[in-house]
């Protein structure tokens, strides 16, 4: 388990959508991450949890943790449309693979078995296809 989708591809993609980063950013990340689902060094999240809160809680979140700066907030709040959009195209494309919400509890059982298709680099281009143009 992992606290965040390994694939990191979603990030440089949401920084694009919103004009923090250039497309050309997106598009080198992209060129590398075909490579490596390739080489199957890299791949898909078997199952994604998916919590996004709204941007009251996200305040209040901040506010109420004096132990961390939160330098990048601001950013990270516009993020999350294009986070929900980047996983809703993924979740119309492979049924299972993300799960809207953070259940209250959680065990290994309740989850799907790993998946032999985490390299797929066919659904890696129709998810790219499928996402709104940049």
């Amino acid at each position: 388990m992992c606290d965040s989708d390994p694939l990191k591809l979603h990030y440089s993609w949401c920084l694009a959508a919103v004009g923090a980063a250039p497309v050309t950013r997106f598009e080198h990340e992209l060129a590398a991450v075909r490579q490596m689902f390739t080489e199957r060094r890299l791949g898909f999240a078997d199952v994604v949890l998916l919590s996004i809160p709204d941007p009251q809680q996200l305040a209040t979140q901040r506010n109420g943790d004096h132990t961390r700066r939160r330098g990048h907030f601001d950013l990270h709040a516009r993020l999350s449309e294009p986070l929900a959009e980047w996983y809703a195209v993924l979740a119309r494309l492979d049924p299972g693979r993300v799960v809207d919400g953070f259940p209250s509890e959680l065990g290994v059982a309740m989850l799907a078995p790993p998946r032999p298709d985490r390299h797929d680099t066919e659904l890696l281009e129709v998810l790219v296809d499928e996402l709104p143009t940049l």
